[in-house]
């Protein structure tokens, strides 16, 4: 599935909620479903910056795509970042690059965040588009 179809899939999901209270709980189930990151892999180094609580993010090249696997000490977060990974786990860097967030927007989930985690947010995607890059140039060489 790509990219956009995954994030046209989310849309579709949260508009199927009534308020934002069941948009949160759904965010927390999806943290329950999150490809958990090994504990060895849980270092300073995998903590993404930026973030109010502790998330850890791991990526590995499979063939031509990324996976991803993380971790998060908050539930809410453990979440937001399940989120991330279905849209960007499992694709080519080339694709994780010319991705927009849009969707993001769309749900309404940066604008129903503390700033501090609206940040978080941010650095999430960011941390995932540059691990994308360090992929994309281990393809290459």
């Amino acid at each position: 599935m790509s990219i956009k179809e995954i994030q046209e899939e989310i849309i579709d999901e949260f508009s199927m909620f009534d308020d934002w209270m069941q948009r949160y709980e759904y965010i927390i189930e999806l943290g329950k479903s999150l490809p958990i990151i090994d504990e060895s892999k849980k270092v300073d180094e995998n903590i993404i910056k930026g973030c109010q609580s502790k998330v850890w993010l791991f990526s590995e090249l499979h063939g031509d795509k990324i996976r991803y696997t993380a971790d998060s000490d908050a539930i809410l977060t453990k979440g937001i970042v399940a989120l991330l990974l279905r849209v960007f786990s499992e694709q080519t860097p080339k694709d994780i690059l010319a991705a927009d967030t849009n969707f993001i927007d769309e749900i309404g989930l940066k604008e129903h965040l503390s700033p501090t985690r609206a940040n978080g947010l941010v650095s999430m995607v960011k941390q995932i588009k540059m691990y994308a890059i360090a992929q994309q140039a281990k393809m290459t060489n």
